[in-house]
């Protein structure tokens, strides 16, 4: 609604003054699109749900499409061959990133680890997030903390069981998923199942920032608005990226406190070693590159990135195996197989035994991926692909969507259909570009393999510890699957379902 307000008021008032003054036009040299408006080019063909109405556009006008987008040059990408061509082939060129206004709030684009160009300093925390988080060795040596959260989860779900209490999905798996990596980062808990004041302000802080970065912003159109902020998003902005800043500073500061509490550094007990630590040990030894701002938004990044995109696919995963019982059957007896009946949690190194699941996940994944464009490039220089110009500062969609959906990649594709992944070797790690819902290339996602491991197990242990039906005795086949446009693709309605024990 707020899209569609504010780009029908630009329209009539663009419309009336220029509408006979300045013709629409394309550039020849581009790739194929629709032709813009005076002044506000395409944006009126966007509407409320982009990568739908994009990948509707494409069946017209080709896999790689072009738009106007205010004053903004847009490249639409919509096929696996031509995805490879933007992130592997001319990945260098189109490594930068196509920065919204939002996310320039208190300088964050100069120094994200998202969204700042692919240079020395990005290499560095490139490098720093995997030494100290996503390395195959950091994941195996906090295996048992995931162990610990996802038992809690299922003590929870437990709970509700014997009070007959609905679960809503998704809220419980940004939970689970938030204290993951709070408890990685700063080995405590940001975050209740019960919600408290504490964990209410970090978890209402964290989705303010997706919701503002997700919401339309006149700006990006428009530059020349800037000063005027007229959604207030600049300002709502600012006071949520504050609130997370200041609960940084706050864990922050006692941390270095207790550090400096006693009379030598080595009779600090007991030393936590998590993310922090690490990063104060490699910010005190090498303070010119990596300074306490760059950890603050380093940490804002990986709470964004980390929490929403896992907890989305979750309840996604369990939308389509609730509304296909017959798949999550199958998916539960691989996993009684697998499992023994054993009444202990799955492990990591269980799931490279559960093939179906697996499939579930990357079916998930093809129909529902996390973000639907992933986060847009931008390219460095003019660039020739496919016989066309992708000129400079143009502004890069893969629409990921698009092409999971695509009838000539997938076999009936709009169909929930994990086995036809047990039939070929297609995964999600950024070298079969049918499958990039995290992307490929320089900017692929770093966290791939945290968020592999966290799906497999609490989806699995979701299915293999519970029996799930419908709040109120809803028909599965009456759910609502519309999704919401955003940074992520969320169910426009929550998934409420009410567990029994198996």
């Amino acid at each position: 609604m707020d899209y569609q307000i504010f780009v029908l008021t630009l329209s009539f008032l663009s419309l009336l003054i220029y509408l006979f003054i300045i013709p629409g036009h394309r550039d020849s040299r581009l790739p194929p699109g629709p032709n813009p408006l005076p002044i506000i080019g395409n944006l009126l063909l966007l509407g409320d749900k982009p990568h739908r109405s994009l990948a509707t556009l494409s069946k017209r006008y080709g896999p790689l499409m072009s738009l106007k987008l205010g004053s903004r040059t847009t490249i639409v990408v919509s096929s696996p061959y031509i995805a490879k061509d933007f992130l592997s082939t001319h990945d260098q060129f189109f490594s930068n990133r196509s920065v919204q206004n939002t996310t320039r709030l208190l300088d964050h684009h100069k120094v994200s680890l998202a969204w700042m160009p692919a240079n020395d300093q990005w290499r560095l925390l490139r490098r720093i997030t995997k030494e100290f988080l996503f390395s195959g060795q950091c994941l195996d040596a906090s295996e048992m903390l995931r162990q610990q959260k996802v038992q809690e989860l299922v003590d929870h779900v437990s709970e509700c069981c014997t009070s007959e209490t609905a679960v809503n999905i998704g809220a419980v798996a940004f939970t689970t998923t938030l204290n993951i990596l709070s408890n990685l980062m700063f080995s405590k808990d940001l975050s209740q199942y019960v919600t408290t004041a504490s964990s209410h302000e970090f978890k209402d802080a964290i989705w303010g920032v997706m919701e503002i970065g997700a919401r339309p912003n006149l700006i990006d159109f428009f530059p020349i608005f800037k000063p005027f902020d007229l959604q207030g998003l600049t300002r709502q902005g600012i006071i949520y990226s504050k609130i997370l800043f200041g609960i940084f500073d706050e864990i922050i500061d006692q941390r270095l406190q207790t550090r400096t509490s006693s009379s030598s550094y080595e009779d600090v007990q007991p030393r936590k070693n998590d993310v922090l630590d690490l990063l104060i040990d490699f910010s005190l030894k090498n303070e010119s590159v990596l300074s306490r701002n760059d950890i603050r938004h380093l940490f804002l990044d990986l709470f964004v990135a980390g929490t929403d995109t896992a907890s989305t696919t979750l309840e996604w995963a369990m939308t389509e195996l609730i509304r296909n019982p017959k798949k999550m059957e199958t998916a539960r007896l691989e996993l009684i197989k697998v499992m023994k009946n054993n009444t202990k949690l799955i492990l990591e190194d269980d799931i490279p035994q559960l093939r179906y699941l697996q499939a579930v996940i990357k079916e998930t994944f093809r129909l529902h991926p996390p973000a639907p464009f992933l986060i847009p490039h931008e390219a460095t220089r003019d660039v020739e692909v496919q016989g066309f110009i992708v000129p400079k500062n143009a502004q890069i969609l893969c629409n990921v969507w698009a092409i999971g959906r695509d009838p000539k990649v997938w076999s009936d594709p709009e169909t929930f259909m994990p086995e036809r992944f047990l039939e070929v070797e297609i995964d999600y790690r950024g070298q079969d570009f049918e499958l990039i819902p995290f992307g490929s290339g320089r900017r692929m996602c770093p966290g791939l393999n945290i968020a592999n491991r966290m799906l497999h197990v609490m989806l699995g242990t979701l299915i293999y510890k519970f029996n799930w039906k419908l709040e109120g005795n809803m028909r599965a086949e009456d759910m609502n699957m519309d999704d919401k446009f955003g940074l992520t693709c969320p169910r426009s309605e929550p998934l409420i379902a009410v567990p029994t024990r198996n």
